[in-house]
């Protein structure tokens, strides 16, 4: 069977791993490679719940749990009618090194199923959860594997997914992140990745101004409207920048003045996003809305492209567009957000334009921040401890900022940069993940 996103996903990380000087230097490396790219297990199974109608119905179920020689699997459970096992494993596979890049404890995995919660009710989405967690329990557990909520999973979906867990297993554990505070949850954790993705940009832009920039002043365009793209817009807005964009599947909010988003009109999209409404039923605004649409073609001049909707929206065309409008920074808060033919054409720009160049960002490393939360919150599971929310913040921050210098400083000793040029972000990480996960196989025997 085809699973084009996953090639994509493998093909990206072997291309950078190529173009480095990795393999010259540790030419076994590359059956370690081949060993990585195959993953330990796929779990398959059927779904079957009860519309409000009683009418029986049937999903696919999946958990593709890709390496375990960091720690325990850990990464999301998507609900869409898209999910299919390529989509799966192109999330596993970037997980495993995403996770490499927190510098704790974790494997990685991606699972899901095929389940559309538009226009369910809240009931039929309960009882989706329990038939589905009814079977995934049974490969999971704290220290086998610990998923988390993705798209159409909310922490109300990890609510009853987890009293489902200790239902069926009778123990009380930390199995699932994204929980509710009272129960397990970590503070900041729906926060993390939209607000470690700006600390990673805010680290790209002292880097490149030798410290004497940072968000004050800069234009930041945001595609997506949900948990990554509005603390993603909260926080920008913090540290002194203007959202100039949000978007969804149905097209893209632009400002049409100075202001941009405000605070208030995020929270207003966020309860629309609860009330699972689109965009359009935003009220009383002055945005321009373009019908199927992305932003990044219909922003003016803007510094920073921040894509955090979903994977390979942004194109070619699109990232010409974004150089053309004066962006100096794209990172991604979606997993592959831009294609491969976007990401070329940002990393021959770095090369070709030097100090003045847009530089890239890969979504395993600048929004990694999710991620590292998660694995913060299992660490507070395991003590039966609590943390506060400026305590994780502080943690968050630190975990970003060691995770661009390990990027940046695996790029310079791999792939040294000419004089005047950025270091390739996208290689450091790609590097810096696969030694680190290719190392621990070796170690425990995974391959030789």
């Amino acid at each position: 069977m085809a699973e084009p996103e996953f090639e994509q996903a493998r093909k990206e990380l072997v291309s950078t791993l190529e173009n480095s000087s990795l393999f010259q230097k540790n030419p076994e490396y590359k059956k370690a490679l081949e060993v990585a790219s195959v993953p330990e297990r796929i779990i398959q199974f059927r779904v079957v719940w009860e519309t409000d109608k009683g009418e029986c119905q049937v999903n696919k179920g999946y958990r593709v749990q890709f390496n375990s020689a960091l720690g325990p699997y850990k990464g999301g459970l998507r609900f869409h009618p898209t999910v299919n096992l390529s989509i799966l494993k192109f999330l596993g596979f970037e997980q495993v090194f995403k996770n490499a890049l927190t510098g704790l404890n974790m494997g990685g995995g991606k699972g899901g199923a095929d389940f559309d919660p538009k226009g369910k009710s809240d009931n039929e989405i309960r009882k989706f959860c329990v038939s589905f967690m009814r079977e995934l329990n049974k490969h999971i557990g704290a220290d086998t594997d610990v998923p988390a909520g993705d798209i159409g999973v909310s922490p109300r979906e990890i609510g009853w997914m987890f009293g489902t867990y200790r239902a069926a297993r009778n123990r009380w554990e930390g199995v699932l992140t994204g929980k509710g505070g009272s129960w397990g949850g970590s503070l900041i954790r729906p926060e993390a990745t939209g607000y470690g993705l700006v600390y990673y940009v805010e680290h790209m832009i002292r880097y490149a101004s030798g410290g004497k920039e940072s968000f004050s002043g800069k234009k930041v365009a945001i595609s997506g409207s949900g948990n990554v793209a509005q603390y993603a817009a909260l926080k920008v807005i913090e540290l002194g920048g203007t959202v100039v964009s949000l978007s969804d599947s149905k097209g893209a909010l632009i400002a049409t003045d100075d202001k941009g988003f405000t605070p208030e009109i995020i929270n207003e999209i966020a309860a629309l996003k609860v009330n699972r409404k689109a965009l359009t039923a935003l009220e009383n605004h002055a945005f321009k809305y373009i019908e199927g649409a992305r932003p990044w073609t219909h922003v003016s001049a803007v510094d920073v492209a921040l894509p955090s909707a979903t994977q390979n929206e942004v194109s070619e065309d699109e990232a010409k567009a974004l150089i053309a409008a004066g962006a100096k920074f794209i990172a991604e808060g979606s997993n592959m957000g831009c294609t491969q033919e976007a990401i070329e054409v940002f990393e021959t720009h770095r090369k070709e334009h030097k100090g003045d160049a847009i530089w890239y960002a890969p979504g395993k490393a600048a929004n990694a921040g999710g991620v590292a939360v998660s694995g913060l919150e299992m660490a507070q599971n395991s003590q039966r401890l609590s943390w506060s929310a400026e305590e994780v913040d502080e943690k968050l921050k630190g975990i970003m900022k060691a995770c661009f210098d390990n990027c940046l400083e695996t790029a310079k000793e791999y792939i040294t940069p000419a004089e005047g040029e950025f270091p390739s972000l996208q290689a450091g990480a790609n590097v810096a993940g696969f030694k680190k996960v290719a190392a621990a196989m070796k170690d425990q025997g995974d391959w030789w």
